[in-house]
């Protein structure tokens, strides 16, 4: 099959090289350019606990006074796998989604209401969690240590390959990068090789911006999935 990857190479390496020793063609089309954001240090010790809902969270977390106990919340398997790398051994993975995160965190017998709370996040983010946790008594500061920036550009050579190649497969891990690759899509006059291409969102919102625009062949995955989808 042909599959098209939208996520940062950093973060879909390892999945292209699995799909590519499975015998499928791969294109890496990136649609956001992720950037540390000019937040100051966080002091750690003002936080029992810390929420992640993105790798990237991770990956641009700059801390003062760094307690590698802390209790941190992550979104996903994958997402804890990285905290984890970090140093970090108290982790609590939700298995995929924002809203089951919340019931984590709503339920767990770590952390209470009186506990103070560090969500880090983008610039952009798809569900106002810390909103709905303050809205049940928690204490919650919300830090947005990186930025996305819209990639809205395609290269010669991923132009040619899209149009000798159109992917039977795309897989879209953001609402903004949803939003993103419509317009690459519109810019570039590909709708009619790849509104037949199966749409593999990583949420329901995200799969409503495809919805919205016209595309059809619309499903929902956890990152994670991605090799089981591939056998349905």
């Amino acid at each position: 099959m042909n599959i098209l990857i939208t996520r940062p190479l950093i973060d879909s390496e390892d999945l292209m090289g699995k799909l590519f020793s499975l015998g499928h063609k791969i294109v890496h089309i990136p649609t956001l350019k992720i950037s540390a954001s000019n937040a100051n240090p966080v002091d750690a010790k003002k936080y029992d606990a810390f929420i992640f809902t993105s790798a990237n969270a991770i990956r641009n977390l700059k801390l003062n006074n760094q307690d590698n106990s802390k209790i941190c919340f992550c979104v996903g398997s994958i997402t804890e796998k990285i905290v984890r790398q970090k140093g970090y051994n108290n982790t609590i993975s939700a298995g995929g989604t924002v809203n089951a995160l919340k019931n984590i965190i709503l339920n767990s017998d770590q952390i209470d209401k009186k506990k103070s709370i560090a969500y880090f996040c983008g610039d952009y983010i798809s569900s106002n969690l810390d909103i709905e946790l303050k809205n049940d008594g928690f204490q919650i500061d919300k830090i947005i240590n990186y930025t996305s920036e819209k990639i809205t550009d395609l290269n010669e050579e991923n132009n040619k390959i899209i149009n000798n190649h159109p992917p039977d497969i795309i897989f879209i891990y953001s609402k903004r990068s949803a939003e993103s690759f419509i317009e690459i899509v519109k810019k570039y006059s590909l709708n009619g090789l790849m509104t037949e291409s199966r749409v593999l969102c990583i949420s329901e919102k995200v799969l409503n911006v495809f919805k919205n625009s016209g595309w059809k062949k619309l499903e929902v995955f956890q990152s994670g999935e991605e090799l089981e989808k591939l056998r349905v």
